[in-house]
């Protein structure tokens, strides 16, 4: 039965790792094709749009799909607004009014610096349209507005700082639609739209704004990251999955979700990036839309904001306007923290996936960050905050490691009693607990160390795998990313042989700081009582084993905290156990005094 026992607990182990790399094989195949996507997208051509449909700005009230391209000679290129801040550099289109050019300065695609600067938003004509529109629906249904072909005119030569732009379109029939632009240090445009109405009849038009991706993008796969959809509307997160959005969509008309709030603010979230529309005036009602549009034979993806009603335009007066801003950039921390306070944007800093363990994440983060502004490397301030943790904890885990030195002086005691009672576990749980009673030992004060790392890990893991200020930042020697897996391997000797296992199999990646993670966990768990069940016991002696496989493939700044961790734990209990003077049991009682039968 011991034996069956054992082979059961071996197949679950195995089955876990087995589940565990199915769960992740669709994260390694995402960042595979993120990585070849984003190579093409640094590569976008600037032609003429590519034949087929050509979608319009579908928004409230159905705003119309323009015109195909009349037939003849190929349109030229539309004109060009340079834009150049001190974080971003890019253009915006003035055929249609869309900022479709985004270019962070600060980040790389790769942690090669020679690799290309990461791009945010991309031009509609190219592989992945990724972009934001300022537009208008004609809601009395007879004036003319402008569209995706509009060509507007800009009043300055650069959108930068300190130089804003005002884009303008006269429809010829006495109407002059503006869009002003401006952009601060970072990456926020600030947009505000009107209507010049020289007519002699009032208009009835709807000002809209709207964040479009015309290409589903790769995510990376984890259940514990949400990329697509994302916002705070009355207060109330709001998170879509393209998948989810798209099973929605199809049963309303391509609307995923609707609401109409006061402020707030909504748009698409990668794992580090994001693009959202919020109103300058928070207390203004908005409706604002996810939407799943199938067009063209592929999914496109939108969200809009617009004012609940149409607003009427008198001859001679300027209204039908609205004023948004549009964030293309970087989730940092500190920086969605500014933007919430100084701008009133309302949990503005929930774009990023902190998680269910949110009150220790972020202050998590914030520990860490501060301790990394005085050691200047990320790896040497996580060791540095897991010592600071274990020195908060160390009179619970004093407590608990006194308990589990006393188990462990109790061990013969124990199995003495299992093996006179084996016919009775009734009986041999009694005398155990007449056994804990009298040496005054709580068995589960042992699981409290256990239980405290729980959530501590769990906070970690997501500050390292979510934060942008992770990405990219180095540790020493071959450690060039925290957030990425440890790239040596002992099946090829550690770079010796020049091939790659893990092209045969993931489980064929066993890099340096698992092994030591994987040793240190070993010799931990020799300090601590064996279980008094052979079975558990045999079980918790393949743990270092697997969890060594299983966190082969995690960031390794999580298996070097993991290490260390256990490495500090290893020298806590150490001498704990050395200081605590755990000396003979007490008198055992008095069934467990007896005699053994025969």
């Amino acid at each position: 039965m011991d034996q069956k026992r054992l082979l059961a607990a071996i197949a679950i182990s195995i089955g876990i790792l087995l589940t565990f790399d199915l769960l992740n094989r669709p994260a390694r195949e995402a960042q595979r094709a993120e990585l070849a996507a984003q190579q093409q997208a640094a590569q976008v051509q600037q032609a003429a749009p590519k034949p087929g449909p050509n979608p319009g700005p579908v928004g409230p009230l159905g705003a119309p799909t323009d015109a195909a391209p009349a037939a003849g000679a190929p349109r030229a290129p539309g004109a060009r607004l340079p834009i150049d801040g001190p974080r971003v550099h890019g253009s915006l289109s003035l055929r249609g009014a869309r900022l479709d050019d985004v270019v962070l300065k600060d980040y790389h695609e790769t942690v090669d610096r020679t690799s290309p600067l990461v791009r945010v938003l991309a031009p509609r004509e190219g592989a992945a349209p990724y972009y934001g529109q300022w537009g208008w629906t004609a809601a009395d249904g007879r004036t003319p507005v402008p569209g995706n072909d509009t060509d507007w005119t800009a009043d300055g030569a650069e959108l930068a700082p300190g130089k804003p732009v005002t884009l303008r379109w006269d429809n010829g029939q006495g109407q002059v639609f503006e869009i002003g632009l401006a952009l601060d240090e970072n990456y926020m445009v600030t947009a505000e739209q009107r209507v010049k109405n020289t007519g002699p009849d009032p208009v009835q038009l709807l000002p809209w704004a709207r964040i479009r991706r015309e290409h589903t993008p790769p995510t990376q796969g984890f259940y514990i990251l949400h990329e697509g959809f994302v916002g705070v509307l009355d207060g109330r997160l709001r998170e879509e999955t393209y998948s989810n959005a798209k099973t929605e969509g199809a049963k309303r008309a391509g609307v995923a979700f609707e609401q109409e709030a006061a402020g707030g603010w909504a748009g698409f979230t990668d794992k580090y990036w994001l693009a959202t529309l919020s109103p300058v005036d928070q207390a203004a009602r908005f409706r604002a839309t996810y939407r799943a549009i199938p067009e063209g034979g592929q999914d496109r993806w939108q969200v809009d904001f617009a004012q609940p009603q149409p607003a009427t335009v008198a001859p001679n007066t300027t209204g039908a306007g609205q004023a948004l801003r549009l964030f293309a950039g970087a989730k940092e921390v500190r920086l969605l923290d500014s933007y919430r306070d100084r701008l009133g944007i309302p949990d503005f800093d929930k774009a990023i996936d902190f998680g269910w363990f949110y009150f220790l994440t972020k202050p998590f983060f914030y520990a860490i960050d501060w301790i990394f502004t005085i050691v200047g490397n990320f790896g040497v301030a996580i060791l540095i905050f897991t010592l600071l943790l274990k020195a908060a904890f160390f009179p619970l885990a004093s407590k608990a490691y006194k308990s589990m030195g006393k188990m462990k002086v109790l061990g013969p005691k124990m199995s003495e009693i299992k093996e006179r009672y084996k016919d009775d576990p009734a009986k041999a749980q009694a005398e155990m607990m007449a056994l804990y009673r009298t040496e005054k030992i709580n068995p589960a004060s042992g699981c409290l160390p256990i239980l405290i790392q729980i959530p501590v890990f769990f906070a970690l893991y997501k500050v390292l795998f979510v934060t942008i200020e992770m990405r990219h930042a180095p540790f020493f020697g071959w450690i060039r990313d925290l957030s990425a897996p440890d790239p040596t391997n002992l099946f090829n000797l550690f770079g010796l042989l020049p091939f790659d296992p893990t092209q045969l199999s993931h489980y064929l990646h066993m890099p340096v700081w698992a092994l030591i993670m994987g040793v240190t966990m070993f010799l931990q768990q020799k300090l601590n009582p064996a279980p008094p069940d052979p079975i558990q016991a045999k079980l918790f002696q393949y743990m270092p084993i697997i969890f060594t496989f299983m966190l082969a493939s995690f960031p390794a700044g999580l298996v070097i905290y993991w290490s260390w961790n256990n490495l500090l734990s290893i020298a806590q209990q150490w001498y704990i156990q050395r200081n605590a003077k755990v000396g003979k049991p007490a008198a055992a009682p008095v069934a467990t005094a007896l005699p053994k039968k025969g």
